[in-house]
C-alpha cells in the first residue's frame, strides 16, 4: 500500500511534503497531545533512537492536531531533536485513518488513536502499529526496520 502524500507545517519552520521524503525510510507516528505523560514517553523515545534511525537512513515525524507553537514549546521542553508537524485541520489524522471515537473514564470523545506508519523509500508503507502501547515501541519500530534491512 502507498503512503497517501501530504503537505503540514512543521516546527522546522518549512512546509513538510512527505512525498519528497522518497529515496529514505519514514516513520510517522500520530499522537494525542504535546506534553502529555505517554506522548512525551514515546517522543523522548524516538528522540533517544534518532541516530539509531538516521544511520539506516531512516527520518522521525511526529504529527498531532496540536499548533506549531505547542509542538516548538514541546520540542524545547524535552530537547527533541526531530521536526513535529501540525495536522491542526484533522486532515492527514483523517486520511491516515487514526482520527476516531475513543474512549476514557466511561466518557467517548474524538480523538487521535496513538499509530505509526513505516513507509519505505519507494513511499510504501511497510507496516502499521494501530493502538500503540508507549512503553519500548520506538524499539520495537527501530527493531522492524533492522530487520527489514536485514533480509
Amino acid at each position: 500500500m502507498k503512503a497517501d502524500n501530504f503537505t503540514l507545517p512543521s516546527t522546522s519552520k518549512k512546509v513538510y511534503i512527505l512525498k519528497e521524503s522518497i529515496g529514505k525510510y519514514v516513520v510517522l507516528y500520530f499522537y494525542p497531545k504535546d506534553d502529555t505523560p505517554g506522548c512525551t514517553v514515546e517522543t523522548i523515545d524516538f528522540n533517544k533512537l534518532l541516530n539509531k534511525f538516521k544511520k539506516l537512513d531512516c527520518e522521525i515525524l511526529g504529527i498531532s492536531k496540536d499548533s506549531v507553537k505547542s509542538h516548538d514549546k514541546f520540542r524545547k521542553k524535552y530537547k527533541i531533536k526531530f521536526d513535529l508537524l501540525s495536522d491542526e485541520k484533522l486532515k492527514v489524522l483523517k486520511k491516515y485513518k487514526v482520527w476516531g471515537k475513543k474512549k476514557f473514564m466511561g466518557r467517548e470523545f474524538m480523538g487521535t488513536n496513538r499509530s505509526t506508519f513505516l513507509i519505505d523509500k519507494k513511499g510504501k508503507v511497510l507496516k502499521v502499529w494501530n493502538d500503540v502501547k508507549v512503553k519500548d515501541h520506538a524499539k520495537e519500530v527501530l527493531k522492524t526496520l533492522q530487520n527489514i534491512l536485514n533480509k
